[in-house]
Order: C-alpha cells, then structure tokens, then sequence
C-alpha cells in the first residue's frame, strides 16, 4: 500500500514541512502533484516526478525531480511551483485568520501529464497552510488615508 505523508500535517505557510511517499516498488517512476483551489475556487497545480529509491520511497527533500513544475532537489518545490489552471491568476489569501489553504498532495504511477479524473492516485493526503498562527490577534489600522492591519502575538 503507497502512503503519503506531510509533516507537520499543520503549519504557518512559511514553515518547512517534510514531504514523503512510502511503499513504491524500488526504482518506480511515479509523479507527485500538489494542488489546492483558492477562496474564489480557482485550481493551483504543481508536479513533479521521481524515481523511488531501492527502499520505494520518494522524499524531495533528498531526491531531485527529473522534471515537472521544477527539477532538481526542492524540499518544498511542490508548494513554491503551484501554477493556475487559468491563466493570469495569481495565488492570494484574502481569509488569512480563518481558514487555512488545503494542499492536497497525490503520488501517480508513471509520469502523469494532465488531470484526467479517471486516473486514481495511488495514495493522498492533505496539508494545511496558516497563514496566522493560533492566538494572533488582527487589529484592522485607519488612519487618515492609511489602511492596514496590525497582527499582535498573543
């Protein structure tokens, strides 16, 4: 059974996370792809594709992408490439302190190029990325033409 994993499962959008797939025959070609749809349901996308080690495991963090939305060793390439569906979008986060943006990040077999819904992935999962952390307080700023807000720790 393949198994994907992302840890920590929940972070602040600028944390790290380790990103891992388990359970592949040794030197399978799979591709790995991160995607999410925004607060206006539009769909951000990212792939990559590697070559599982002698153990069937892929982690970006040490193994290089052959190819994709990037290539190369990126531990955290597969949220930086996130690219629209449509184009001229851009990824932005109005809700910063109520509701997280959920990556969801799949492991096909082979190299997968498009989106076909028939094609079921071999394993899944979901992380979540705050923007705010917990006990931050937002404290909207108005003064004169100045507009703002002010994010206090708690």
């Amino acid at each position: 059974m393949v198994e994907v994993t992302v840890t920590p499962q929940s972070s602040l959008s600028d944390r790290p996370v380790q990103i891992r797939v388990r359970g592949l025959s040794p030197s399978q070609l799979v591709t790995l792809r991160a995607w999410l749809k925004d607060e206006q349901g539009e769909c951000f996308q990212s792939r990559a594709f590697f070559r599982a080690d002698g153990a069937g495991e892929v982690d970006p963090g040490l193994h290089a992408a052959l190819g994709g939305s990037y290539s190369g060793v990126w531990p955290m390439g597969l949220f930086w490439f996130l690219q629209p569906d449509t184009l001229f979008r851009r990824l932005v986060k109005r809700d910063v302190a109520g509701s997280p943006f959920r990556v969801r990040l799949e492991v096909f077999d082979g190299l997968c190029l498009g989106t076909d819904p028939r094609q079921q992935p071999l394993g899944s999962c979901e992380a979540e990325r705050w923007y705010v952390g917990p006990g931050v307080q937002r404290v909207p700023i108005r003064e004169g033409r100045v507009r703002g807000a002010l994010f206090l720790p708690p």
